[in-house]
């Protein structure tokens, strides 16, 4: 999920406009979770979908 649709709980502001110490506390965690931290569980999902499906095609082909 991305920090830019998060309401803070503590000041009931955007977290992506870090106006109180947890806005930027939980903005500057959510920068810091790397390449896949943006991505929808679901789109996570379909690439693992996608893999298994690759590997069998493969499985299947050298067999």
């Amino acid at each position: 999920m991305t920090y830019d649709r998060l309401v803070c709980a503590n000041c009931a502001s955007p977290v992506s406009e870090g106006r109180c110490p947890v806005c930027r506390a939980n903005r500057e965690r959510l920068q810091q979770d790397g390449p896949f931290g943006g991505i929808s569980p679901a789109a996570l999902l379909v690439m693992l979908v996608l893999l298994v499906a690759a590997v069998a095609l493969l499985a299947h082909q050298a067999a």
